[in-house]
């Protein structure tokens, strides 16, 4: 028996339960799933086995670098194999040790280990960051595998017969010997109609599954149990706190987890990209570290999408950003985009995606392995424009048309619209008025029909949680569609170069927090867009930053200038891959992007990826 000693990090993990295999068996089909992995990884790769149970791990140093806090980790009679961060390791462990617990290393590993000798599965309430994990109870012989609640970090199983077997990426269980190509084709669907890369448990195969974020699974006993661990609360009160309260709450919490997001005994460094939630961070940062030197990252298309004059304002107020600027030249996008597709596992649903992939190289290249981010403020601050068909929608269907065309026309002035784009938004909010969130999906979803040769797409289904239509709209944005894709492709193009990026906008306190506010403590009255977040940082971000009303998201020039350039190989589709689907409609639409109309430019881009991940990668 293996005895292995290791803590944290930014990894891989691998393994699975079969009592079939011996010893050797075990380990030789868990360092072929780990090698897959080694991107993940590449400082250290151990594994342990018992009886019926193998686990594995890629280790990428971030906390107590010793090799006495490597992986598998050994407490007692669990053994752990953990992906991920514990922020609050530092409080959790002084709890334990209140209660009688010692610890022999400084990381957050053994403090997972003890939390679960302690609370059981409930540990998991406990902990406050990022993670999936594997734990075998020798005692009990169970094995306890748990994602973190905004599933930040990737956990994929397969369940077969009294097996199970697990990896943090796709790439790790195509070679278990059970795995099925069975394509999943809702979800291809889903990819090439909404660029969703994930929804609920699917994935691109009909048998690999997803574990949900805020949930645990459990085998024991030959069974495989799933239970939800978190969700948001929508029983609590809305605050009843002022407004310069609310302010000073949400400035808090925000400290309080960059602070936590900041720990680490490697380089931090964060990406930049001007906008208001990475300038927040990164404003942050150097408001509560003012001597430490902090690299930032900065991808950007000279005379296209350049946000640098917003980020000159960020290292002009902080002088101890050292900022990197990257634009990558045509010859760079088409010698990287096989292995920013390879990483991926899924097609690449938007050109966004090669740029992050970039940025994450870009820092990795700079000798920093840990990177601030920030994803998830627009999913729950009301960040995305579409917003304002809910909100809008949501005055009239209470029957008060004055306040929904006021907020309407303040809308349109903010984002200086035409007349047309005003009818636009108007059409689409009644619709939201009149129709659930799952009819609104549907209607966007069911886009696809006229390609499809068979029947028509699944339903999506996304029950209402809570009778607020804005809220319940924010929810599905955050758990169920935009984020979650979000965070695939983080993960993936993070971990492509041994790099960890965190993400201090999804701490769950916050994300609570702003579940208790108003409408208007989000996106006021003047259609300003996370004002709350704006209001709050007014005092340490450049006010060029606070102030700035345009949307960008990741924009890149990539959907047709790439794909007309260096990657229009990619448009040499075989479109006999896509069985199920009507070629000549396929045909038709391509042909006309290639005669010059790129109004169904992102669909194209979605398709000729698709094609490229049935080619090299399926």
């Amino acid at each position: 028996m293996a005895q292995l000693f290791n803590l944290a990090h930014m990894c891989g993990i691998a393994g699975f339960i079969n009592s079939r295999f011996n010893d050797d068996e075990k380990r030789g089909l868990t360092r072929k799933m780990l090698d897959k992995i080694s991107h993940r990884g590449p400082d250290a790769t151990n594994i342990y086995t018992d009886s019926i149970v193998a686990l594995g791990h890629n280790r990428l140093k971030i906390i107590d670098l010793s090799d006495e806090a490597n992986q598998p980790f050994e407490y007692q009679d669990v053994v752990v194999v953990f992906n991920g961060e514990i922020y609050n390791y530092i409080e959790v462990k002084a709890e334990l040790e209140k209660k009688g617990y010692t610890f022999r290393t400084k990381g957050d590993t053994e403090v997972l280990c003890a939390a679960y000798k302690h609370w059981g599965e409930n540990c998991v309430k406990q902990f406050m960051g990022m993670w999936s994990f594997a734990l075998w109870d020798k005692t009990k012989k169970k094995l306890f595998c748990s994602r973190d609640r905004f599933g930040i970090k990737p956990f994929y199983y397969i369940s077969f017969g009294e097996g199970l077997y697990f990896g943090s990426e796709y790439k790790a269980l195509k070679d278990v010997p059970v795995f099925k190509k069975d394509l999943n084709i809702e979800q291809f669907n889903r990819g090439l109609q909404l660029s969703w890369a994930v929804y609920k448990d699917e994935t691109y195969y009909t048998m690999l599954k997803s574990l949900l974020p805020g949930h645990n699974l459990v085998w024991e006993n030959r069974k495989v149990t799933i239970t939800k661990y978190w969700d948001v609360d929508f029983t609590q009160p809305v605050s009843r706190m002022g407004w310069e309260e609310k302010k000073g709450k949400f400035f808090k919490l925000f400290k309080e987890s960059v602070m936590l997001h900041s720990r680490s005994d490697v380089k931090n460094g964060t990406c930049l990209s001007g906008g208001l939630d990475s300038s927040a961070i990164a404003s942050m940062y150097s408001t509560l570290f003012p001597d430490s030197k902090m690299k930032s990252f900065s991808v950007y298309y000279e005379n296209d999408v350049d946000e640098r004059p917003f980020v000159y304002e960020v290292v002009k107020k902080y002088p101890n950003i050292q900022p990197h600027y990257f634009s990558p030249t045509n010859q760079q996008i088409q010698g990287n985009f096989h292995r920013a597709a390879y990483h991926s596992d899924v097609p690449l649903l938007g050109s966004s995606f090669i740029s992050q992939y970039f940025l994450m190289q870009l820092a990795k290249s700079e000798g920093v392995t840990v990177a601030l981010d920030g994803q998830g403020s627009d999913e729950y601050l009301g960040g995305y424009l579409h917003s304002f068909y809910r909100l809008i929608g949501q005055d009239f269907r209470a029957l008060k048309f004055k306040k929904g065309m006021k907020l309407l026309d303040a809308h349109v002035a903010m984002e200086n619209y035409s007349k047309e784009k005003r009818k636009d938004i108007l059409k689409k909010s009644v619709y939201c008025a009149v129709s659930s969130e799952q009819r609104v999906y549907n209607a966007e979803y069911e886009g696809l029909n006229k390609y499809l040769s068979g029947d028509g797409v699944e339903d999506i289904n996304f029950a209402d949680v809570t009778d607020d239509k804005f809220n319940n709209f924010l929810y599905h944005l955050l758990m169920n569609s935009t984020l979650q894709t979000l965070l695939h492709y983080e993960d993936r193009n993070s971990m492509a170069f041994s790099l960890e990026s965190r993400v201090p906008f999804l701490d769950h306190r916050l994300v609570e927090f702003a579940f208790t506010l108003l409408r208007e403590d989000r996106i006021n009255n003047k259609a300003e867009t996370k004002s709350i977040l704006r209001e709050s940082m007014r005092n340490i971000l450049p006010n060029v930053v606070a102030e700035r009303k345009d949307k960008k998201g990741f924009v890149t020039p990539g959907e047709v200038q790439w794909l007309n350039g260096p990657l229009s190989y990619l448009l040499e589709i075989d479109y006999s891959k896509f069985n199920w689907m009507r070629e000549d409609k396929l045909k038709e639409t391509v042909e006309q992007y290639k005669k010059g109309d790129t109004s169904k430019a992102k669909f194209v881009w979605r398709l000729a990826c698709a094609d490229y991940w049935f080619k090299n990668f399926n």
